[in-house]
């Protein structure tokens, strides 16, 4: 028979795990929510929602961010107006400041984000 210390010990787990996935999915409201990281800066950036949006993603780009911050955030550049040439364009701007090994370890994985698998392309030709 389990003890309520045992019962707590499960509880706390299963929470740390539950904010772990959803940090790893780049949960919005979770974000803003829990860890205080207001997504919303375009008002304060005086940025236009579009360039705001692909600066967004160039940082992220720049950093090796996970999948799912490059889906969350291309999906923002577009619906804010950015093309897919303007959001590819990204990768030639940062390449001077990151490095050519950072852009050709990013550009699979904005691929991917754009629907693009450029691996799978890759493999086929």
């Amino acid at each position: 028979m389990r003890t309520s210390a045992d019962r707590a010990v499960i509880t706390e787990m299963t929470e740390y795990q539950e904010r772990l996935r959803r940090m790893a999915l780049s949960d919005e409201r979770f974000v803003k929510s829990v860890l205080g990281m207001g997504q919303d800066t375009i008002e304060t950036s005086h940025l236009d929602a579009k360039t705001h949006a692909l600066v967004r993603l160039a940082a992220l780009l720049a950093v090796g961010a996970a999948q799912s911050s490059y889906n969350d955030a291309a999906e923002h550049a577009l619906a804010s107006g950015a093309s897919l040439d303007e959001i590819v364009g990204l990768l030639i701007a940062i390449a001077p400041s990151v490095g050519l090994g950072r852009v050709v370890s990013a550009a699979p994985d904005l691929g991917l984000a754009l629907g693009y698998d450029v691996e799978a392309a890759l493999e086929a030709t």
